[in-house]
């Protein structure tokens, strides 16, 4: 007569697995849990990630499809990106001026997508070109719509204003800009701008002109980084700017 198998033997448990199995029920083994010790909820690293992993949907949310690539990959823009994340209310803002297809854009999600991936520890961006933001400030017949969208875009954490100065200046852009970089100013709040007008000319129209003295003098005091950017135009070539 042959001896049983021993209770927790190979062929046992081989035996008991095909019969749970039938029965749908899943064995897990106990070693399970150690196969991943990176997703342990008590590891600092684990919620850095989880807050990059999050911060990282909005920007993706914020973003067009054109720049879901984009890089930080000017050592300036970078560093104000690494800036930023250390300390948001110390950054102040990035300016970035050149002609058109010079890259401005490409380089300032770039520099939102770096701060995303640090894992900060809150996240939220408006991104909004000048002209449809003007557009979306002008009175409608709801009222108090362009004032909410104004506190909308002032309070934000993170404000990129792409193409500042290509839409027609007047008293009342010049208005709506100096309360938006007032409030952005006085609250220390990290802004990026590109604009395809240098900030300062001697010989042609520059920033200053577009946005008034008021403005200018804001943003002279709220830019902590200027970056010019010279080439040719890489939208020619097919390439993203």
């Amino acid at each position: 007569m042959a001896e049983p198998e021993p209770v927790g033997s190979a062929k046992t448990m081989r035996a008991l697995d095909r019969i749970l199995s039938a029965k749908g029920i899943q064995v897990v083994p106990d070693n399970a849990a150690d196969e991943s010790p990176e997703e342990n909820p008590g590891d600092r690293e684990w919620h850095r990630r989880a807050r990059a992993d999050y911060a990282l949907s909005r920007w993706q949310t914020a973003t067009p499809p054109r720049f879901s690539d984009a890089e930080a990959t000017m050592p300036d823009v970078a560093h104000w990106a690494d800036r930023a994340l250390a300390d948001s209310a110390a950054a102040g803002a990035l300016l970035l001026t050149g002609l058109t297809g010079t890259g401005k854009t490409h380089q300032a999600y770039g520099a939102l997508r770096r701060i995303a991936v640090g894992g900060p520890d809150r996240f939220e961006l408006i991104a909004v070109n000048s002209a449809d933001m003007y557009g979306n400030l002008r009175p409608s017949q709801v009222m108090g719509a362009a004032e909410r969208e104004l506190r909308r875009l002032s309070k934000v954490q993170y404000l990129l204003l792409d193409d500042l100065g290509t839409a027609k200046s007047s008293e009342w852009t010049e208005e709506i800009t100096y309360r938006l970089i007032n409030y952005r100013y006085n609250h220390c709040l990290p802004t990026i701008i590109t604009s395809n007008l240098p900030a300062r000319d001697e010989n042609g129209p520059d920033l200053t002109d577009f946005v008034g003295a008021r403005v200018a003098s804001r943003l002279a005091e709220m830019v902590t980084t200027l970056v010019p950017m010279i080439g040719a135009d890489r939208r020619r070539g097919g390439r993203a700017a």
